[in-house]
């Protein structure tokens, strides 16, 4: 009787089960940050069209995915991820498609259920033609934009000082004791004044004109200045007016009026 091969001893270290089918995305805590990043697979995109009934499984494949999900649970389960009548009756951590424009854009809104109607919203994803962003929160838009004003015009005023002081000032310390020795003499650079005027008027002519005065209410008559009231007297009387002359200095003492 024949016996039967040995077989070689397989290592120590061999799993029964064989490795997963590509890469799997590295899991982030949740809350993490990951605005700075993105995800695209561009085989998956020309295997399959972007949907609204495919582009959750295109969503799991991102690092944004969190498997621990409510739609993880009717994806093993062999339901739609999406089916918001199973999402309903769970609780826990759940992603919703919240817009779509197919095939360029679609939002998905991670929120944590505690009821049917009770539901906080936690982060927003997008799909825009095809790449997976982490849209930011609203805080950190308005810091940033803060931020970035807040540079730019200090950055302004900065530039306004340093041109400031190229057209020369006295200390103001030791103007009593230069006033006593000698009178101080003030540096000015005309050609920065000239600038900084072209930079005013630059400023003026970008501002709205000034608004019109208001009318006089009705009835009002303005009243006359006292060139306007002698004006028509004289011409009335037609007789040349005489310049005024000095009774005493100009007649003399013996046209001198007598009291």
């Amino acid at each position: 009787m024949a016996t039967p091969p040995v077989l070689p001893q397989l290592p120590t270290n061999f799993e029964a089960n064989p490795p997963p089918m590509g890469p799997t995305p590295p899991q982030q805590p949740p809350g993490t940050d990951m605005t700075g990043i993105c995800f695209r697979d561009q085989l998956w995109l020309n295997t399959y069209p972007l949907d609204r009934n495919l582009v959750f499984d295109y969503f799991a494949l991102s690092p944004f995915y969190d498997w621990t999900c409510n739609n993880e649970q009717l994806r093993s389960q062999s339901i739609h991820p999406l089916d918001l009548s199973h999402l309903l009756k769970m609780t826990g951590t759940e992603y919703m498609l919240s817009e779509v424009m197919e095939p360029h854009l679609f939002v998905f809104r991670k929120q944590k259920r505690d009821s049917a109607e009770k539901v906080t919203p936690m982060l927003t994803y997008y799909v825009l033609d095809g790449s997976i962003y982490q849209a930011p929160q609203l805080c950190s838009v308005f810091a940033a934009r803060v931020g970035r004003a807040l540079y730019y015009i200090s950055k302004a005023f900065g530039t306004a000082a340093s041109k400031l002081e190229k057209i020369g000032y006295v200390d103001s310390e030791n103007e009593g004791a230069a006033s006593e020795s000698k009178t101080g003499k003030e540096v000015i650079d005309f050609k920065e004044v000239k600038r900084i005027d072209l930079i005013l008027a630059s400023l003026q002519r970008k501002l709205p004109p000034a608004p019109p005065p208001p009318s006089f209410p009705e009835g009002y008559v303005p009243q006359p200045t006292t060139e306007e009231e002698k004006g028509p007297e004289t011409q009335q009387g037609g007789e040349p007016q005489l310049p005024t002359v000095d009774p005493i200095i100009d007649q003399g003492p013996a046209k001198r009026m007598k009291f």
